[in-house]
């Protein structure tokens, strides 16, 4: 079974670009791991300040490689620069969901 990693951010006031710019380093090669099957970033629409990371990976085992890679340690050092708080995500399994009908084609 898949594991997801969801973690929420907010970056000191006047570091948000800077953020942004930590987060689309770090996307990239985490995408080429062999273990990820999928990584997106997320910017908020009501709270210009927060951003978002919703990962998929084969299993705990392969986060827990991407946790240790270089990619992932810069990271985590320029994040704890320019956040308002500690790095806290949240490892957990798909319990129910699927596609809404909005992205199902019509008959």
């Amino acid at each position: 079974m898949s594991l997801h990693f969801l973690v929420r951010f907010e970056p000191k006031p006047g570091k948000e670009a800077e953020f942004r710019e930590a987060l689309m380093r770090v996307n990239g090669p985490s995408r080429e791991e062999p273990g990820c099957i999928s990584i997106e970033v997320f910017e908020s629409i009501r709270e210009p300040r927060v951003f978002a990371i919703h990962s998929e990976w084969v299993d705990e085992a392969a986060f827990e490689v991407h946790a240790k890679l270089p990619h992932t340690l810069e990271f985590l050092a320029t994040a704890r620069e320019l956040l308002t708080h500690p790095v806290q995500g949240v490892r957990t399994t798909k319990v129910f969901g699927g596609p809404g009908a909005a992205s199902r084609p019509e008959p």
